[in-house]
């Protein structure tokens, strides 16, 4: 435990706590809005599981980042996975009906890990670099950033309820992020680099694209059978 008292070990969990804060933005979202339509006590376990799950999987993916960030193809199949994930999560935009069961939890936590394991691919590079290898730092830093991620998560949740356009504009940062990952694809950097314009109309595509296919989407499905009123008598027709 000698290490606890080095210098340079605070510097660089303090580097690694920043990181995580700065780039854990998006998925503040992403855990927020896959929990928002559960009951309120299982939104708090939506919150807690996906997020130490999340990190969880993303120490493993940060000791192969760099190998991973190297395939070409990979980011272009994550921006097409979270480009669906951002839809996906629209999609229950309009709906008042909270989901039931444990069905509805899981389904929340596998959608906060999943995503949360393609927005990672650039992010762990940061903090792997912050780490400078050391094994024991990288997961202390990464644990820390467990209670950071579920405040930000819970506190977009509870704006999300008073203010439901942060729904549409989550939906579009994850356009965003989905068409910046593409863009960096190695398979396709050169042709990218010949027109640098990509770099911004991509990511700009993506948002708009996502937010225009959920609200498509949500207009072509039925709409929901009002439940009667407490007390109310069933029309009877003409005898």
């Amino acid at each position: 435990m000698s290490f606890l008292s080095s210098p340079d070990f605070w510097i660089a969990l303090s580097q690694i706590i920043l990181i995580n804060i700065v780039l854990s933005g998006d998925n503040a979202v992403v855990i927020a809005m896959a929990s928002r339509s559960l009951p309120p006590a299982q939104q708090k376990k939506a919150i807690i599981f996906g997020s130490v799950g999340a990190i969880v999987l993303r120490v493993i993916l940060t000791f192969f980042a760099v190998y991973l960030l190297t395939l070409p193809y990979l980011k272009l199949v994550g921006a097409a996975l979270l480009f669906w994930i951002g839809i996906g999560l629209l999609k229950g935009e309009d709906e008042e009906s909270h989901l039931e069961g444990h069905a509805g939890l899981a389904a929340a936590i596998k959608t906060i890990v999943l995503a949360d394991l393609v927005m990672s691919l650039d992010n762990v590079v940061g903090v792997a670099a912050a780490a400078k290898g050391n094994v024991p730092l990288l997961v202390f830093g990464l644990v820390i950033s467990i209670p950071l991620i579920i405040f930000g998560s819970t506190l977009i949740l509870k704006l999300m309820d008073r203010f439901p356009i942060i729904i549409v504009l989550g939906a579009a940062l994850l356009g965003w992020v989905a068409g910046e990952m593409a863009v960096s694809d190695p398979a396709i950097a050169g042709w990218v680099a010949d027109h640098h314009f990509l770099h911004t109309v991509v990511p700009a595509f993506g948002a708009a694209a996502v937010v225009a296919l959920g609200k498509w989407i949500n207009s072509r499905r039925p709409p929901r059978e009002e439940a009667p009123a407490a007390g109310s008598q069933p029309a009877v027709g003409n005898r």
